[in-house]
C-alpha cells in the first residue's frame, strides 16, 4: 500500500471514531422513563421489588435485568494484535469494536472494561469481583502464558462462562476450516500430519482443538522462534508447549515441514518458504494466519504448488479465519440456556455448525455483502462470511443444544425449533409476521412464475423457494445465461432439472402465446405482429399469459421497470369482471410492530369508491399477517376541519363503509399523529373508533404513501414487504427494483397462499 493511501485510511479510521459522537458505544434505556410513574418503577420505590426477588432467587437477575443478556469484554491490553502491549488505556478502541460486533452479529449486550493490572491473578480476581453484574466473560488480548492464568482461576471460581477468544475462538475457526479443507483434499483427521509456528495462547489452543477434531498428538509438530519443540527443551518453554514436544532429533521447521499435509501458522511474516512447501504432500493445506503479513503470501505458495488450500487471517484473499465468526453466536447460544460454562462439546458444535454452514448454498445476504466474490464451497471458500444471516441461527442453536446435552444448562430450552425461529427472527425482520403466510403456502403446491428469470435476486429467490417451500418456481429466460449465473453464483439449482424454465427467444409454446395475447389484446389496438414481438420481449405479458393459461398460479414481476408499466400488461391480460386491480398495499415491519400503508401504488388520486375497496382489502391483508386491522384514513384536513382536497374524498369513502358491514375498525380523517397516538387522538375526537393506534394507513393520495413508505425504509430502517397488488385474485405481484431475493422469497409465500384467503 502507498503511503498516501495509508495516510487516508489512517486518517478515514481516525474520522470513523471521532465523529459524530467519540467512540463506537452508546447505552440506551429499553424501557419507558417519561413520567413520573414510570421513574417509580425504574428507581425508587418500584425497583426495591426486583431486587427483593433476586435476592429470594439469583437465578432471577435473568429475569428482571439486563444480565442475562450481558457480555464483559475485559483487557489489559498486553498483547493487542498488530499492536503488541500498549496498555489498558490503548486497547480501548479494540474492546469497543469487539462490543460492536456483539451486538451487531448476535444482538448481545456488551461493556468494554480495561484493566491496568498486569499480574495474572490479581486481574483473575478483579474479572471474579464483576461476576454479579455479567452473563458471561470475554477475556480479550491478554498476552501468553498470562492468560492461560486468567482464564483458569475464573473458569474455577466463575459460575458463567469464561472464554478467552484469541484462543478458543481462533480455534473454533481453524477446527471449521481444516474440517472442510480436509473434505476438499479427502483427507481425515486421523492420518494427517500438521506442522505449526508459534507456541502462543492461539496456536496451542488451535492444537488442542485439532485433537479434539481426531488428530493424532504425535502427528503434530510445533516449532517456534527458537525451532522444533522437543522432549528436553528447557529454553522459553511452558507446560503448554511440553504438551506437544516431540521425542526427535531434528531441530528446524524446514527439517519436521517434509511430507506435512498441513501447515498451521500463527508467528510472523514470510517464516514458510515457498522450498518448505515444496516438501509437503500434494494439495498441501496452508494456513497462514500471522497478521497483517502472513507466514508465506498464498501467490508465493502457489508457485511451488498451484493446488494448495490456503486460508490468511487477512480479508483482501480467500478464507480468511475471523474469530467473528465465532464468539458471538457461541455466546448467544450460551446465554440463551443460562450456561455455566463454555465447554468442549460446546465448541466441537460451534466447529460443526460453521462447517456445515460453508458447504450450503449462500444466502442471498452474504452475497449482496461480499458482492463480486466467488461464495461456491471448494478450496477457496472454506467457511462462510461473517454478514452470512444464517450464523446465529445454526451455530447458537447448535451451542444451545450442546450445552443442554453435557449438562450444563441451567434454563434449558423446551422446544429447540421454536428457538431456531427466534434467532431467525432476530436477523430476519420478517420471519416473525411471514410465519403464518408461510404456513398457509405450504397447504398447498402453486407454481410461482418469476418473469424476470436472470436477475440474481430471482436465482437466490428460487433456491430459497425450493428450500423452504413447496411451491415451484417457473423462470423466464435464456437457458445459457441462467445456467451460466446459477453455476456463478454458487446456487445448486438448474434449469428444468429442479424449475421449469421459459426462453423467450425459442420456446415451443411462442405460437400458443401469442395468438392468446392477439386473443385478448385483437380488440384493444394490437396486432398479430405486435402480440408476436410482444411474446418475445416482453417477459411480464408472457408471465401473465402463462397465469391466463393456467400454466402458473400467479405472477412476480417488477425487478426492474417502472411499477404501472408492468402493471398495464397485468392488468390487459389478467383483469377481468372478477379481477382488477384496487390497490397496492405495503408492510412495514417496524421496532414497535407492524404498519400497513396503502394505497402505495395503483391510484394516483383514489375516488372514495377506491378508497373503500382500499381500506377493505388492506383489512383484510392484516388478517393474514395475524394482525387485526385499525384503520385510519389519514390526510391534512382533521375530523372535518378541511371542506375539500383529500379529506372529502376520505369522508365520502368512510360514509361508503358506514353504509356496508364491515368487521374492522376504521376511522379519519385524520392526520398522522393522531393515527398513530390513541392519547392525542381521543383528545381531539373522544368519540373516535379506534381502540388503539392504528396499523393500516389509507392515504388519499399514492405520492403520500409511496412517500411515507419510502421515508420509513429508508430512515427508520423499517423493512418493507410487498407491494402486495389487491384485487387480483392473487394472481400476480409487482414488486419494485429495490426488492432483495428475501423480499422476493416473502412474495411467493404471499402468491403461493391459496387464493381464498386472499383479496
Amino acid at each position: 500500500m502507498s503511503d498516501e493511501k495509508q495516510e487516508t485510511l489512517r486518517q478515514a479510521a481516525l474520522d470513523y471514531h471521532e465523529h459524530p459522537k467519540p467512540g463506537k458505544l452508546e447505552v440506551r434505556a429499553i424501557k419507558p422513563l417519561a413520567n413520573g410513574r414510570d421513574l417509580s418503577l425504574a428507581y425508587s420505590p418500584g425497583v426495591a421489588e426486583a431486587c427483593l426477588e433476586i435476592k429470594s432467587d439469583a437465578e432471577n437477575a435473568a429475569r428482571y435485568t439486563s444480565r442475562g443478556n450481558l457480555v464483559a469484554v475485559v483487557s489489559n491490553g498486553t498483547a493487542v494484535l498488530g499492536l503488541g502491549n500498549i496498555g489498558a488505556l490503548a486497547s480501548k478502541p479494540v474492546m469497543e469494536g469487539k462490543a460492536v460486533l456483539f451486538k451487531k452479529f448476535a444482538n448481545i449486550d456488551c461493556f468494554d472494561i480495561e484493566v491496568d493490572e498486569t499480574d495474572p491473578e490479581k486481574l483473575a480476581d478483579i474479572v471474579c469481583a464483576l461476576g454479579p453484574t455479567f452473563g458471561a466473560i470475554n477475556l480479550e488480548d491478554i498476552k501468553a502464558p498470562d492468560c492461560f492464568v486468567v482464564e483458569q482461576l475464573c473458569r474455577e471460581r466463575m459460575n458463567i462462562p469464561v472464554f478467552h477468544d484469541d484462543q478458543h475462538g481462533t480455534a473454533i475457526v481453524v477446527g471449521a476450516a481444516a474440517t472442510n479443507a480436509l473434505r476438499v483434499a479427502n483427507k481425515s483427521f486421523e492420518d494427517i500430519k500438521i506442522v505449526s509456528t508459534g507456541g502462543g495462547a492461539a496456536g496451542i489452543a488451535c492444537l488442542n482443538m485439532l485433537v479434539k477434531l481426531g488428530v493424532k498428538r504425535e502427528n503434530i509438530w510445533l516449532c517456534d522462534i527458537h525451532g522444533l519443540v522437543y522432549e528436553g527443551r528447557a529454553e522459553d518453554m511452558n507446560p503448554q508447549k511440553a504438551a506437544y514436544a516431540q521425542a526427535s532429533d531434528l531441530r528446524t521447521l524446514d527439517q519436521v515441514i517434509e511430507g506435512a499435509d498441513m501447515f498451521l501458522g500463527l508467528s510472523g511474516p514470510n517464516v514458510l518458504k515457498p522450498e518448505m512447501v515444496a516438501k509437503m504432500t500434494s494439495q498441501p493445506i496452508l494456513f497462514a494466519l500471522a497478521n497483517p503479513n502472513p507466514e508465506i503470501m498464498p501467490e508465493l505458495a502457489r508457485t511451488v504448488a498451484p493446488d494448495a488450500i490456503i486460508a490468511t487471517g487477512r480479508s483482501d484473499f480467500p478464507n480468511q479465519v475471523n474469530n467473528v465468526l465465532c464468539f458471538p453466536f457461541i455466546f448467544r447460544g450460551a446465554l440463551d440456556v443460562g450456561a455455566t460454562e463454555i465447554n468442549d462439546q460446546m465448541k466441537i458444535a460451534c466447529v460443526e455448525g460453521i462447517a456445515k454452514l460453508a458447504r450450503e448454498t449462500t444466502s442471498a445476504e452474504a452475497a449482496a455483502a461480499y458482492k463480486g466474490e466467488q461464495l461456491t464451497f471448494g478450496a477457496d471458500y472454506l467457511i462462510p462470511k461473517p454478514f452470512d444471516p444464517r450464523l446465529v441461527g445454526i451455530v447458537s442453536a447448535a451451542v444451545a443444544q450442546a450445552a443442554m446435552e453435557s449438562g450444563v444448562a441451567k434454563r434449558p430450552i423446551a422446544d429447540m425449533e421454536a428457538y431456531k425461529k427466534t434467532l431467525e427472527q432476530s436477523v430476519f425482520k420478517s420471519a416473525l409476521l411471514m410465519r403464518p403466510v408461510f404456513e398457509a403456502a405450504r397447504s398447498v403446491s402453486r407454481r410461482i412464475v418469476f418473469s424476470e428469470g436472470e436477475d440474481e435476486r430471482v436465482l437466490r429467490a428460487a433456491q430459497a423457494i425450493l428450500e423452504e417451500t413447496t411451491e415451484k418456481p417457473i423462470l423466464i429466460g435464456r437457458p445459457d445465461v441462467v445456467e451460466r449465473r446459477c453455476e456463478r453464483l454458487g446456487l445448486t439449482i438448474r434449469p428444468q432439472r429442479d424449475f421449469d424454465l421459459v426462453n423467450p427467444e425459442n420456446d415451443p409454446r411462442y405460437r400458443d402465446y401469442w395468438q392468446t395475447y392477439y386473443g385478448l389484446m385483437a380488440r384493444k389496438g394490437a396486432t398479430p405482429d405486435i402480440a408476436r414481438a410482444i411474446m418475445r420481449t416482453n417477459t411480464t405479458a408472457i408471465g401473465a399469459t402463462m397465469v391466463h393459461r393456467g400454466e402458473a398460479d400467479s405472477l412476480i414481476c417488477g425487478t426492474f421497470g417502472e411499477f404501472r408499466w408492468h402493471l398495464e400488461y397485468v392488468s390487459q391480460v389478467l383483469g377481468d369482471a372478477e379481477h382488477a386491480p384496487h390497490g397496492a398495499l405495503s408492510l412495514m415491519i417496524m421496532e414497535d410492530g407492524p404498519l400497513f400503508i396503502a394505497d402505495t401504488h395503483v391510484w394516483s388520486l383514489p375516488s372514495p369508491e377506491q378508497l373503500a375497496m382500499v381500506a377493505q382489502g388492506a383489512a383484510r391483508h392484516a388478517r393474514r399477517f395475524g394482525v387485526e386491522p385499525r384503520v385510519a384514513f389519514c390526510s391534512q384536513s382533521q375530523f372535518g376541519n378541511q371542506s375539500e382536497g383529500s379529506g372529502k374524498r376520505l369522508r365520502d369513502a368512510i360514509a361508503l363503509l358506514d353504509a356496508t358491514e364491515t368487521d374492522f375498525e376504521y376511522e379519519g380523517e385524520m392526520n398522522v399523529d393522531a393515527a398513530l397516538d390513541p392519547e392525542l387522538c381521543a383528545r381531539l375526537l373522544p368519540s373516535n373508533r379506534l381502540s388503539g393506534p392504528a396499523n393500516v394507513l389509507i392515504f388519499g393520495h399514492a405520492d403520500a404513501a409511496s412517500a411515507t413508505r419510502n421515508i420509513l425504509k429508508m430512515k427508520a430502517d423499517a423493512l418493507a414487504v410487498g407491494p402486495i397488488l389487491m384485487g387480483m385474485g392473487n394472481r400476480a405481484h409487482i414488486v419494485t427494483p429495490s426488492v432483495t431475493a428475501r423480499g422476493l422469497l416473502n412474495m411467493a409465500a404471499i402468491s403461493g397462499t391459496p387464493v381464498s384467503q386472499y383479496g
